[in-house]
């Protein structure tokens, strides 16, 4: 009989879950399907272990969370107060996801919900409060305020940049992970989006109207 309690089970499900999520969409999974493909014969195993659908979405980003911080916080540390030095900190954390296929498919997760970080409202996400991700966030729009940026359009612009380098992973990530071959090699993929990220994010303001 599968296990339906200790952390091997709780460990399959979330597994199970990346891939579910992933393939399905976070708000088109169904939580049955993560449970069979855990192998758990328990229908309610998502509940037991983690209370709730968004429990276990919680659960992924934070797996999610934890190895891209162990990539970013020598890049932080290390990183210039430019918008374009911390902008490619952030990108090389993230295309560190792009080596495994676990990282690629919550790669394509974590794009679902890039408006979720509680940028707008300077309120983070509980699973980003505290983490370098977030104190990256804050470095760079202290730099579009030394630019003159007015705080609506620095949260604006930060918020897209996100779901710009999100959306430009996700989809690198499925490339991967269907076996098709991308318009250019990594490497200049992801100076590209550097490149493009720190200029969205530096574009003059429009006049005032």
């Amino acid at each position: 009989m599968a296990r339906t309690s200790g952390p091997e089970t709780r460990d399959k499900l979330i597994r199970a879950a990346e891939e579910i999520f992933a393939a399905q969409g976070v708000d088109g999974a169904q939580l049955r399907d993560v449970v069979a493909l855990a192998g758990q014969g328990n229908p309610s195993a998502v509940q037991y272990h983690f209370g709730s659908r968004a429990g276990l979405l919680d659960a992924v980003m934070a797996g999610r969370q934890r190895r891209t911080e162990q990539v970013l916080a020598p890049l932080l540390d290390a990183a210039a107060d430019t918008t374009h030095a911390l902008v490619e900190a952030l990108v090389t954390a993230e295309a560190s996801e792009l080596r495994t296929d676990r990282g690629r498919r919550c790669l394509r997760i974590s794009a679902q919900l890039s408006h979720e970080s509680g940028v707008r409202t300077r309120v983070p996400h509980p699973t980003l409060a505290g983490t370098c991700y977030w104190r990256l966030i804050e470095r760079v729009e202290a730099c579009l305020a030394a630019e003159g940026l007015p705080e609506p359009l620095r949260l604006e612009r930060l918020d897209l940049a996100l779901t710009v380098v999100g959306a430009a992973m996700a989809d690198r990530a499925r490339q991967y992970l269907d076996g098709s071959d991308p318009l250019t090699p990594e490497p200049l993929f992801l100076a590209d989006l550097v490149g493009t990220t720190t200029a969205l994010l530096l574009a003059a303001p429009p006049r005032s109207t």
